[in-house]
């Protein structure tokens, strides 16, 4: 039996505003896909690639 992953929204997210993306952990890769449409699938990156992702938003003005 396989657990499902486990999405959650950034604390950054806020409420019902809809403009949200979830993240969660898959075998080593992170998945991240559109709150409002978890069933359109997601995005999987590796760690390093979702990390560089991560660092490249911060950097943005």
């Amino acid at each position: 039996m396989t657990t499902p992953p486990y999405w959650r929204k950034s604390s950054h997210s806020g409420g019902d505003e809809g403009n949200c993306v979830e993240i969660a952990a898959l075998n080593g890769h992170i998945g991240i896909r559109d709150s409002k449409k978890p069933a359109a699938g997601h995005l999987t990156l590796t760690r390093k690639h979702f990390t560089s992702l991560l660092a490249h938003l911060a950097s943005r003005p």
